[in-house]
């Protein structure tokens, strides 16, 4: 179930969901915007000019109030917002559409676990043939809540948990299968 704004109010009253800073004209009928922060991040070039999901990527970050994204250029951004999830709540993250009109592509791989804690990390890339003007504290997007059956047995606990600023792919932390654990063909 979507969370409406009277609910969303409720919950934040309650504090048993936390956004901060938030202004009430954020609230909207069923979501909440989000605003883009000051921290802007870039992958660090590297004398092969690839990088590995096993290796450790290393970015470039800055603090700035605005950020001239060049055409078919990706940066990680962060929200100004940190979050607080409760264990039976998820969220979504949208772009705004009147961005997206633009070529701005905003994306976070969609999804906020329940449980989770932190500033949300943007993934934003330029597909126009113009650069575009970033400037912090602008509306970047919404968060859209929904509620879940019950609680999660095991609420977000991962890599990512308490983030602040845009923060790297931490891909490299992943436990994946090897052969001796995946089961026999």
């Amino acid at each position: 179930m979507i969370l409406s704004d009277k609910t969303i109010m409720k919950m934040l009253e309650e504090k048993a969901l936390a956004i901060a800073p938030l202004e009430p004209s954020q609230i909207q009928p069923a979501s909440v915007d989000i605003r883009l922060g000051r921290t802007f991040s870039v992958v660090e070039d590297l004398p092969s000019g690839v990088i590995t999901l096993e290796e450790k990527i290393s970015y470039k970050t800055i603090e700035t109030d605005t950020y001239v994204l060049l055409p078919g250029q990706f940066v990680l951004a962060t929200t100004m917002e940190y979050i607080a999830l409760p264990d039976n709540l998820t969220a979504f993250v949208e772009g705004r559409s009147s961005l997206g009109r633009m070529g701005l592509f905003i994306q976070n791989a969609g999804w906020v676990d329940p449980g989770f804690r932190g500033e949300i990390t943007l993934e934003l890339f330029n597909a126009n043939r113009c650069a575009i003007k970033l400037q912090s504290g602008r509306r970047v997007g919404q968060l859209v809540f929904a509620e879940m059956d019950e609680a999660a047995l095991h609420p977000y606990n991962g890599k990512y948990q308490g983030q602040r600023g845009a923060t790297g792919s931490r891909v490299f932390m992943d436990r994946e299968y090897t052969k001796e654990c995946a089961p026999h063909e």
